[in-house]
């Protein structure tokens, strides 16, 4: 299932159609023109604030499956580059090393891939939930 920018409303898709795109195909088809403000080759993809949703909630939005969405960018301080992960009732921490994500030639890395895992209750206290 895949939505279109009002959260609420399904897009009916032929039978074995599949959103399957390799992470450059996300970036520099979808990730590059919503930044760019360029139109995007498809409506498939939501726009939400990830930061108003708990973790658990995310599955009654967008199915059990995989989901691709974008969400705004918030800064933790005005004029600083940290990213600000909280959410209602607790915060996303990056984990692990970012994993380059090249281009189909293997040649040029164009960004980088963070995991992220979701703590409940307020830094530096919250606890790791599944």
């Amino acid at each position: 299932m895949f939505m279109d920018k009002d959260a609420n409303s399904k897009i009916q898709l032929p039978p074995g159609f599949r959103f399957h795109l390799s992470y450059e195909e996300l970036i520099v088809h979808y990730l590059r023109n919503k930044v760019t403000s360029s139109p995007l080759p498809a409506s498939f993809i939501a726009e939400i604030d990830l930061y108003n949703y708990n973790p658990w909630e995310l599955p009654t939005l967008f199915g059990e499956d995989e989901w691709y969405f974008f969400t705004p960018r918030d800064r933790k301080y005005p004029n600083g580059m940290r990213p600000n992960r909280a959410t209602t009732s607790g915060y996303w921490k990056p984990t692990g090393t970012d994993k380059p994500i090249f281009t189909s030639c293997g040649m040029k890395s164009i960004t980088v891939k963070k995991a992220l895992v979701f703590y409940k209750g307020r830094p530096p206290k919250g606890s790791k939930i599944d």
